[in-house]
């Protein structure tokens, strides 16, 4: 699946609950280490989420999520995040979750997992 066909959608639903497109480029940032700039290029090369998650480089580490994306649990389209196995979709199923917290009106330290 191609990350560019999917982020619209996530675009969307923050906005249509009051959220930014800041406040979504925030929480990617946070979990992937992908800026703007960055952001945009993965989505101009129609990059697949495998390919999105395999390029994330939080605190210098290439191809790792933020560390505390390991306390980002609970039920996201139906499976329990702690039980993925795959860890494309593991790691698509935390993005799904963050944004979903985000388009519930969590505050962002909560959702980013600093407080």
């Amino acid at each position: 699946m191609v990350f560019a066909s999917v982020y619209p959608h996530y675009l969307k639903k923050v906005e249509s609950k009051g959220r930014t497109k800041k406040e979504l480029h925030q929480v990617i940032e946070w979990l992937t280490g992908f800026d703007d700039r960055k952001l945009q290029e993965l989505i101009d090369g129609k990059v697949s989420f495998e390919t999105f998650f395999k390029k994330a480089k939080p605190a210098c580490r290439r191809g790792r999520l933020n560390p505390n994306a390991r306390l980002i649990t609970g039920v996201i389209c139906g499976y329990r995040i702690e039980e993925i196995e795959n860890p494309i979709t593991k790691q698509t199923r935390y993005l799904d979750k963050l944004i979903d917290e985000l388009a519930k009106g969590k505050k962002m330290e909560k959702i980013l997992r600093t407080a």
